[in-house]
């Protein structure tokens, strides 16, 4: 064979092979629209997924994405999660469910003990919890499964305090859902004494350059770092591949205190950057997934007009989250509000004002906010019992802001069926 004839022939298989390449791409486009359930109306600005890429629909809720796959999920404030098929070219139809969270907490303990699971998983016979709250990693590092992001990092090495460990998380995981319950995976992200033991460099440093320990004597990670920064998502996307409905970062802030030493000059600037640099790299690393996403506030973050120290500025916070959770607890509020030197004796006014407060500042319906509330007793004023009446006021003030539903804190995963609303 000539030259010539094996040139054209080259030629023609190179225009073969993008021709069908091009045929294969557009056959791996979709269209589609995503509604609600309910009502059948198109859902706006819900975010739409494939393994490789994120857009959002429309406002007649319309979306066209590349490359599909085999399946396309959505999520949208206020809806559960959906996932569907795609068929060839054939346009989708993605239906989401309505759908607010009422949740109570499972420490690393408290989801690991039978009793106190069970106890909480029984509140959704008789009463509004229809989810839960579950430590991934807890206030001191601590994971209620072997993960195998922490031992990766040597971080579970440095434990010295274990809690119980559930051998097949996953197969629980599966149960809770099996029962109907909406999964929120609370991880502490810069509050971490084990991964501060394990790599003394990425510490928080006092004045004379030793680690830095809080009021518990526990030691903090550097914002700014962004080795700290894979590290936790290694582990919200173990949390993701687990089952898990929502993402919920805590601690995803600077250290409250002064004399403290970090990577960068410790500027407003420069924390506000840090935190929301790190919220939008989880958003990133976890679009596959097709998770919600949401962090944990200061209830005064909804008042304060700077990012109160600790580089949390309400207003730099919804573009990296889907919700905003602010810390509500009556009793944190020390200095009170304007009109309310005494929010144990209001619990339902902090919470309508804080929430009032944070969606005009931030122009955000209430539906992209879903508060902490106080479900334990007072520390700060009185020491008085959070009981029904005052749980009850603090959970209606939630509801008629029109929130994400609302999640109670009790730090003993103790809660009684006759405080609660039905």
């Amino acid at each position: 064979m000539s030259a010539r004839a094996v040139s054209v022939r080259a030629l023609i298989f190179g225009l073969v092979f993008v021709s069908a390449l091009l045929v294969s791409r557009m056959a791996a486009a979709v269209t589609g629209v995503v509604m609600d359930q309910s009502t059948l109306a198109p859902v706006a600005g819900a975010i739409v997924t494939t393994a490789t890429e994120t857009v959002l629909s429309d406002q007649d809720g319309r979306f066209a994405i590349d490359h599909a796959g085999s399946s396309v999920a959505a999520r949208a404030a206020g809806y559960l999660r959906a996932q569907t098929a795609v068929s060839g070219d054939e346009p989708v139809t993605i239906v989401l469910t309505p759908f607010r969270p009422k949740a109570v907490y499972l420490s690393v303990y408290g989801v690991n003990s039978a009793t106190l699971r069970t106890a909480a998983v029984s509140l959704t016979d008789n009463t509004a919890i229809n989810a839960l709250v579950i430590d991934v990693k807890g206030d001191r590092g601590l994971t209620p499964y072997p993960s195998h992001a922490r031992e990766a990092i040597g971080a579970i090495a440095q434990i010295t305090e274990r809690a119980p460990v559930s051998k097949d998380f996953g197969s629980l995981l599966a149960e809770l859902h099996r029962k109907n319950l909406y999964l929120i995976a609370r991880i502490v992200v810069f509050k971490d004494d084990p991964l501060a033991a394990a790599h003394p460099g990425w510490a928080v440093r006092d004045g004379n350059g030793n680690p830095w320990r809080d009021r518990e004597n526990l030691q903090w990670v550097d914002p700014f770092s962004h080795e700290v920064w894979q590290h936790n998502l290694d582990v919200a996307e173990e949390a993701a591949r687990l089952g898990f409905d929502e993402i919920q970062f805590d601690y995803v802030r600077f250290p409250d205190a002064s004399g403290v030493h970090f990577a960068l000059p410790n500027t407003r600037g420069n924390r506000t950057a840090a935190i929301v640099g790190f919220l939008k790299a989880a958003r990133a690393r976890l679009a596959p997934y097709n998770v919600f996403v949401s962090a944990d506030i200061f209830g005064y973050v909804c008042w304060n007009l700077d990012d109160t120290a600790i580089g949390q500025e309400i207003g730099t916070l919804g573009t990296a989250l889907d919700y905003i959770s602010p810390m509500l607890y009556p009793s944190g509020f020390t200095w009170g509000l304007p009109g309310c030197t005494n929010p144990v004796a209001d619990p339902g006014q902090i919470v309508r004002r804080s929430l009032a407060e944070a969606m005009q500042r931030t122009g955000l319906p209430g539906v992209r906010f879903r508060p902490w509330l106080q479900a334990f007793r007072d520390y700060a004023f009185d020491h008085r019992e959070f009981g029904a009446d005052a749980i009850h006021k603090q959970t209606e003030a939630a509801d008629a802001a029109a929130t994400d539903g609302w999640m109670l804190w009790n730090p003993r995963n103790r809660y009684d069926a006759a405080d609660l609303p039905r």
